[in-house]
């Protein structure tokens, strides 16, 4: 986790630099198009309403926030192929009618393709991607009333993932973004090792954060 801050801070440092803004984005220092970026953030995971059943009961689940990380490749002035994840683990609590209490922790990572509409001199640059993505879930802890001395665990929920966002140039290598993802996946419940029911988590995940050009 120290060292997923340390990346962020690094980010933070690269935007706080004076830097006289440039009306053309398309190429680095020697001339030569920028290929790559890089983005750091913080997002909130808003997981599913009635996601579905544990231990024979409907279930309510709460989502957190983590650090994010994200590089891109800009095939072209538009079109891009972006490789992002959570720099740490997203914590979602899941709540039964009966009172009994769990915990649980997801750390989603995804690749996909984007669209980003205009040209890269403009201030504000929306963007769409489409892409797939899986969610490693571990450190399960529940109440002995849902599972007693058992251990409640789930598979790996994988998926499509759709995201919207845009980015707003700072200058002509920094810039700031907000974006949306909505990932598509559930996870299979098991006490046990024995099934208990299904969740389907697909959440949104709303971020906020500074990225670099190179």
């Amino acid at each position: 986790m120290r060292h997923s801050f340390r990346a962020l801070a690094i980010v933070a440092a690269i935007a706080a630099t004076p830097v006289a803004f440039a009306q053309d984005n398309t190429t680095n220092d020697s001339g030569a198009p920028k290929r790559f970026s890089v983005v750091g953030g913080y997002a909130h995971m808003v997981p599913k309403s009635n996601p579905g059943t544990l231990a024979g009961q409907s279930a309510d689940l709460d989502g957190s926030g983590a650090p994010t990380l994200s590089g891109t490749w800009h095939v072209d002035e538009n079109w891009a192929v972006e490789l992002w994840g959570a720099a740490d683990k997203f914590d979602t609590d899941v709540n039964l009618p009966n009172g009994a209490h769990g915990k649980l922790k997801q750390q989603p990572v995804a690749v996909s393709g984007q669209y980003h509409f205009g040209h890269a001199s403009q201030p504000i640059r929306p963007f769409v991607g489409l892409g797939y993505y899986e969610s490693n879930i571990d450190q399960e802890h529940f109440d002995p009333s849902v599972a007693g001395a058992n251990h409640v665990g789930f598979d790996t929920p994988k998926g499509p993932m759709a995201t919207v966002g845009a980015d707003f140039n700072i200058t002509d290598r920094v810039f700031a973004r907000a974006d949306a993802r909505y990932l598509k996946g559930d996870a299979e419940a098991n006490i046990g090792g024995v099934p208990a029911g299904e969740l389907q988590m697909d959440p949104w995940v709303v971020g906020v954060g500074v990225g670099a050009r190179f």
